[in-house]
């Protein structure tokens, strides 16, 4: 059974800034995913590196995160939320700030390896805390919040990048991510404390003690007693694969790996496409810039709509529209003011759909394994990050068209539609 205590209560103030600070925490993604990006062309001039070497350092943060998504999303199931999302930044604080500091394609490499580690622990445990922390009226618009703190955190960093390489180089960049790390450890130490789920369900020494302070810091009443156990504590990574959580750990994973090749595909080619229709590469920042915001918009407008219709329903036409949206951007001629709007329009369908997988992971798993399992979904299913833009750039250099390419993309969102179709949730998830 789920974990019911904060179900019925009203929305406190301290819980409301609690899910602003995870908005904040993966807004972080968003930013260093763009910072990359940004000094990618510095890093290059100033070492001499070609295309294939560049694309080495562009990935490593992927194989990080995608080690961190699932083995600090594991650590956050083991010894609590807030001790790993803290963890989790410290890593992230020196991954960035050390990056500044290397003189070699080796160091930088380890460094945004650490930075991923850290960035994939932080995905998962945020997609815990959030819906732990909330009501189930709000939850779903809660994790909607969330989600959309990526795209939010994309177009704040790329603006920030910009105005950085005016009177800066590359290193500027990360030594601004870092400290912008760095500030949110004492709001995370001060105003997070740990979910009250995670002790019900973990029942550490003192648990009644900690769990009445942990509910007066999200400004509820404090209890005489701790409530009879709901899930069985302490559960171990391979029941992920129990018979019964299996279906849900495999359909989630799919859904999650095969949607984001549709949904980075606008992200990591827009750029190439623009420059490739003639206009100048100063020109592709603007336009990635409005796809974010439509990412950040379409996050939004689905978590309006899971407070009138049923999450998994909503996820399902989110998907259908993403796919459409994809195959359609692939059919904008050399029109710099269409290519925006349809960008625009893929990211909000796009990213609409990623909410939703976000959502569905935190009600399909039990809070002895929310952490775990978003972290083992997010972790592999990025997979699908690493593989979407190399996968594209195959099709085009085999004589695909974009309108081909888009198309052939626009599948990843229908084989997501499949997966989610077949997943069971509980009958009081949110």
């Amino acid at each position: 059974m789920r974990e019911r205590l904060l179900d019925t209560k009203p929305m406190t103030r301290a819980q409301i800034v609690v899910v602003a600070i995870m908005v904040a925490l993966n807004a972080l993604d968003g930013f260093d995913v763009l910072s990359i990006s940004f000094a990618s062309p510095g890093i290059a001039k100033e070492w001499g590196i070609d295309r294939a070497a560049l694309g080495w350092v562009l990935s490593m943060e992927l194989i990080g995160m995608a080690a961190g998504s699932v083995l600090l999303g594991r650590a956050g199931d083991r010894i609590g939320r807030k001790p790993t999302a803290l963890l989790s930044l410290m890593l992230m604080a020196i991954g960035m700030f050390m990056v500044s500091a290397t003189g070699s394609i080796a160091e930088l490499s380890a460094w945004r390896v650490l930075t991923g580690l850290g960035i994939g622990g932080m995905l998962a445990v945020t997609n815990a805390i959030t819906p732990e922390v909330s009501n189930s009226r709000y939850r779903s618009m809660a994790v909607s919040l969330m989600v959309i703190g990526y795209p939010i955190g994309a177009v704040l960093g790329g603006m920030a990048a910009s105005n950085l390489l005016k009177t800066h180089d590359w290193r500027a960049i990360f030594e601004f991510g870092a400290a912008c790390t760095a500030l949110m450890i004492p709001l995370v130490l001060w105003l997070v404390p740990e979910t009250p789920a995670f002790l019900l369900t973990k029942r550490p020494p003192g648990a009644l003690d900690r769990l009445n302070h942990s509910l007066a810091r999200l400004g509820h009443q404090a209890l005489d007693a701790l409530p009879a156990a709901q899930t069985k504590a302490g559960g171990t990574f391979l029941d992920l694969f129990a018979p019964g959580m299996a279906r849900t750990t495999v359909l989630l994973t799919l859904a999650y790996f095969f949607q984001i090749i549709a949904f980075y595909f606008i992200l990591k080619w827009t750029p190439k496409i623009v420059v490739d229709m003639g206009f100048a590469p100063s020109t592709a920042g603007g336009v990635l810039v409005w796809a974010n915001i439509g990412g950040a918009l379409g996050g939004a407008l689905f978590g309006l709509l899971t407070q009138r219709f049923a999450l998994k329903a909503v996820s399902m036409a989110a998907l259908v529209a993403a796919a459409l949206m994809v195959t359609v951007f692939g059919q904008s001629g050399p029109d710099l003011t269409t290519l925006t709007t349809l960008a625009f329009a893929g990211a909000f369908c796009g990213n609409a759909a990623m909410v939703g997988l976000y959502g569905l992971a935190a009600a399909a798993f039990p809070a002895s394994l929310r952490s775990s399992g978003t972290g083992f979904v997010i972790g592999v299913g990025r997979g699908g990050a690493a593989l979407g833009p190399p996968l594209a750039g195959m099709l085009f250099a085999n004589g695909w068209s974009l309108g081909m390419v888009a198309a052939a993309v626009s599948l990843g969102s229908l084989a997501a539609l499949i997966a989610v179709a077949a997943l069971r949730l509980p009958p009081d998830a949110a």
